[in-house]
């Protein structure tokens, strides 16, 4: 075992090269694996939560099978070049902190399955078990004919979106070009090229003729507090689809004031503000925000309704100027 100069655990060449020369098996390269992802405490929060779950999509991405792979392939045998592709991804996720998702490029959002690179979040929203629900029974059974959504990064809300709600189009719009190439991407791996629309925008900047009935966002809303004492792992992220100023808002109040102007009567407005929900709730007491809680984990997503959005406009406009 070896100490990185920040006192942070590293893969050392001598337990990879001992991985190599005494494993055997799938089963004995998952072991392994999981156990030096616990022995280097690394943080899960880019899709799995656990050694073994992360050993798993790293070990099978190696071998090129899927993640669903029987039990019995455990005891199959591993040859010394597959022993030493997966030590050396192993040895990338330790040492440099980079996310499984970014080394697999693969991501999973709703059940459904995403290409991801640096240029994007992974994907890992709770809004995916709204997604699952219809929105109900805050649509009210209200047939979805466009949905729009807002800081789109990989087009995995925008493609979840468009797969439930079949006959509707979506659009996905991003400020950032790069991020929209990765959901053009995922958007004709999805075969939804004639429904889900990438269009770069600064927020509703580009769409305030437009209407929908469903505008749903999952914006950059980390606060500086938690910018500064981010885990290694999401500084392979792209900060832009983070940081958020000081609390957290500087875009979500921004969306508040002129989503009004982009939803139907009956429509509603579902954000994404995490940890800054704190923040949400110390600025506006007087909003009747309604906050979800979630059956699967996730915390700090708000849904108004247009008529909510008129009410407490003067409200929004006083904070997006203070």
């Amino acid at each position: 075992m070896e100490q990185a100069n920040n006192n942070q655990y590293e893969l050392s060449s001598t337990l990879i090269d001992e991985a190599i020369n005494e494993l055997r098996t799938v089963g004995d390269m998952l072991r392994w694996a999981a156990t030096q992802f616990n022995a280097a405490d690394i943080f899960y929060g880019h899709g799995n939560d656990n050694a073994w779950d992360e050993a798993v999509a790293l070990v099978l991405y190696a071998l090129h099978l899927p993640v669903d792979s029987k039990e019995s392939i455990a005891h199959a045998r591993v040859t010394t070049s597959e022993r030493s592709a997966i030590a050396e991804l192993v040895a990338t996720r330790i040492n440099h902190r980079v996310p499984v998702a970014y080394i697999t490029n693969t991501a999973w959002f709703a059940g459904l399955q995403f290409y991801v690179d640096e240029r994007v979040l992974v994907p890992r929203s709770p809004i995916s078990e709204l997604i699952a629900q219809g929105f109900e029974p805050f649509l009210n059974q209200k047939t979805v004919h466009r949905a729009l959504d807002l800081c789109t990064g990989s087009g995995c809300i925008a493609i979840a979106l468009a797969s439930y709600f079949e006959n509707a189009e979506v659009d996905a719009i991003d400020i950032s070009l790069d991020a929209l190439d990765v959901a053009t991407m995922n958007i004709f791996n999805h075969g939804l090229e004639e429904r889900v629309i990438p269009l770069q925008s600064d927020l509703l900047t580009e769409v305030m003729r437009e209407k929908y009935d469903l505008i749903v966002s999952n914006p950059p809303y980390v606060d500086q507090e938690d910018m500064d004492s981010l885990p290694q792992e999401f500084t392979h992220e792209p900060a832009l689809g983070l940081a958020a100023g000081f609390d957290g808002l500087d875009l979500v109040k921004k969306m508040l004031v002129d989503a009004t102007e982009c939803l139907n009567d009956d429509g509603i407005l579902v954000v994404e503000v995490g940890n800054s929900q704190v923040h949400m709730q110390a600025q506006f007491p007087q909003v009747d925000f309604t906050w979800i809680e979630f059956a699967h984990g996730g915390h700090g997503v708000f849904i108004l309704t247009k008529e909510q959005l008129v009410q407490y406009k003067a409200i929004f406009e006083a904070a997006l100027t203070a």
